[in-house]
């Protein structure tokens, strides 16, 4: 019979111990790409990093158009058209050039006001834009809509996210307003540069 001395007994199964412990762990990586937070079954959580939080899919502007976000005025840095206005849930918005400004008025009704959706009044309170250049107007429907330097607002049912411009450039008369009222044509990349000049 063999004699395995004492000492290399206990050894020993902590050795197997700790293999299994280790395998335990790395099988515990989630599909995430995350840890398990404590062994349990049905207890495995993905880790999160500190900082990080989920965010909710954007809904399109149809969804629903009279939410009180939609009718905050703010001022947003995008990567590509600079500092323009958008919405309270950053949807981007548009002004008309055949909108006239003294005095304000909406030349977009009927149609025209369900593609592009006039910014209703009484929204949370504007952040990045100086209020004394917000305004309002009665339009031919007998609601109230937002103003900016004489501005009518609005959204643009086509875009489909946050900080999309798609309505950009349409019918040459649509364009992102700045939070100073003036329209953004141009973009600030090198390689688009006056893509959408008029």
């Amino acid at each position: 019979m063999i004699r395995i001395p004492r000492p290399v007994v206990p050894a020993a199964v902590c050795l197997t111990a700790l293999a299994l412990l280790t395998a335990c762990t790395a099988g515990a990586a989630t599909t995430s790409g995350g840890y398990a937070a404590g062994g349990g079954a049905g207890m495995q959580m993905p880790a999160q990093q500190p900082g990080q939080m989920t965010l909710a899919m954007p809904q399109p502007i149809t969804a629903n158009p009279n939410d009180p976000a939609k009718s905050q005025l703010r001022a947003a840095k995008t990567f590509d058209l600079g500092l323009m206005l958008v919405d309270g849930t950053g949807y981007t918005i548009y002004r008309y050039d055949r909108d006239t400004t003294d005095p304000s008025r909406s030349n977009c009704n009927g149609a025209c006001a369900t593609k592009w959706i006039p910014v209703n009044v009484g929204g949370p309170a504007p952040i990045g834009v100086d209020t004394s250049l917000i305004g309002q107007i009665t339009r031919e429907d007998g609601s109230q809509q937002l103003t900016l330097a004489g501005w009518p607002l609005y959204h643009f049912t086509g875009d489909s996210e946050p900080a999309d411009t798609s309505g950009q450039g349409a019918d040459q008369a649509w364009f992102p307003i700045a939070p100073d009222g003036k329209k953004i044509t141009l973009t600030q990349d090198e390689w688009r540069q006056n893509a959408f000049g008029i």
